[in-house]
Formats: structure tokens, C-alpha cells, sequence
């Protein structure tokens, strides 16, 4: 395994996106237990992605416009959701003393909704993995496989270290009214941003 590989996945993986920014949500509203939850559906989020661009099946979506835009529009819908979800303070991403736990199941559906209604992702594999696997490679799909999951630990290690650090500070944030005000709008204008940079995004 290349030591470009390893980098390059570190420097897409650290890089902030939707699955960092539900983490550290997850980690500052919910605490450590949450945040690696959120971590490890974000991770399981990625999976079918990998699949579709293993089966190339990445390419329909990269070659049909229907296809590409329905599920752009889905997962843009889904962060407005969010966003508003946010603001209101009656999501998992509320930020408050003493909020009512969440079960694991629901932490890990947004998560995994979160990455799945991204079709970026499956093209992002599509054209990624294919760089690190050599054209004479005779074991081209164990190769693919092994390399997306060495990406998927990558990003379960990194989204966790994000989301621990998150709870780590929680209790600096939840005592401060002002804080917390200003933490939801932050989170809730990302999620429209990354929405609005989704639905500006081109096949």
C-alpha cells in the first residue's frame, strides 16, 4: 500500500465535511459515546458508495443525469432538514445540558443517511480507487476492497478523534448560554452551506 495513498486518503478524510460536522454535533450535544456512534455510522455510510464504484455502478450515476440529480436533491433535502432540525433544538444536533438521551439506532441512521445521500461520494470512489490499482493487477477488485477499507478506518479513527475532542470540551459549552446560541446557528448555517455546495455540484 502506497505511502500517496494513505496521505492523500488522511488529507479527504480530515478535510471538513458533513460526516466531520455530524460528529462533532454529535460529540458536543450527546457527549464521547455519541460522537464515536456518529463515527461508526458515518463509516458504515461510506459502504455503499464503495460498492457502487467496485460494481460500477458509479457510473450511471456519473452518466445519468435523472439519477445523478435525484439523489443530489434528496441529500441536499436532508441537510436543510438538519439545519432546521438545529435551530429548533429538537435534533440530535441540539446542544444542551440536559438532553434527553438518544438512542443509538437514530444516531446511526443520520449518520448513515448523511454519506448515503451523497452521489459526490460514489464518484469520488469511482475515480479515486482506481488510481492506487495498478492496470496489471491480478487481484483488481481484492485490491479495491482492501484499499476501501483501509479509507473506511481512516475515517472511523479520524471522525472519533474529531468527535471525542468535541465532548471533551462540552462542558466549556454547555454552561454558556451565549455559546450554545451561537453553536446552533453554526452548525445549522454549515448544514445549509454543504447543501447549497451539493446542489451547485456538477456530474
Amino acid at each position: 500500500m502506497s505511502i500517496e495513498f494513505l496521505l492523500t486518503s488522511l488529507i479527504i478524510v480530515a478535510s471538513p465535511g458533513t460526516g466531520v460536522l455530524y460528529t462533532l454535533s454529535a460529540g458536543l450535544s450527546r457527549g464521547a459515546r455519541a460522537s464515536i456512534i456518529a463515527a461508526f455510522a458515518c463509516t458504515l455510510g461510506i459502504i455503499p458508495h464503495m460498492a457502487a464504484a467496485v460494481t460500477g455502478l458509479a457510473a450511471i450515476l456519473h452518466t445519468s443525469a435523472v439519477a445523478f440529480e435525484t439523489l443530489k436533491y434528496l441529500g441536499v433535502a436532508y441537510l436543510l432538514y438538519m439545519a432546521w432540525n438545529t435551530l429548533k433544538e429538537k435534533g440530535g444536533l441540539s446542544v444542551d445540558e440536559n438532553v434527553a438521551p438518544r438512542s443509538a439506532a437514530r444516531i446511526i441512521t443520520s449518520g448513515i443517511l448523511i454519506n448515503i445521500l451523497n452521489p459526490k461520494l460514489s464518484i469520488f470512489f469511482f475515480a479515486f480507487l482506481p488510481q492506487f490499482v495498478s492496470t496489471g493487477e491480478p487481484h483488481a477488485l481484492g485490491k479495491m476492497l482492501e484499499l476501501s477499507g483501509v479509507f473506511m478506518l481512516m475515517t472511523f479513527v479520524v471522525f472519533a478523534v474529531y468527535g471525542v475532542f468535541a465532548a471533551s470540551v462540552r462542558s466549556h459549552i454547555v454552561s454558556r448560554p451565549m455559546v450554545l446560541t451561537w453553536m446552533r446557528r453554526t452548525f445549522a448555517g454549515a448544514f445549509v452551506m454543504l447543501g447549497a455546495k451539493l446542489a451547485l455540484a456538477d456530474r
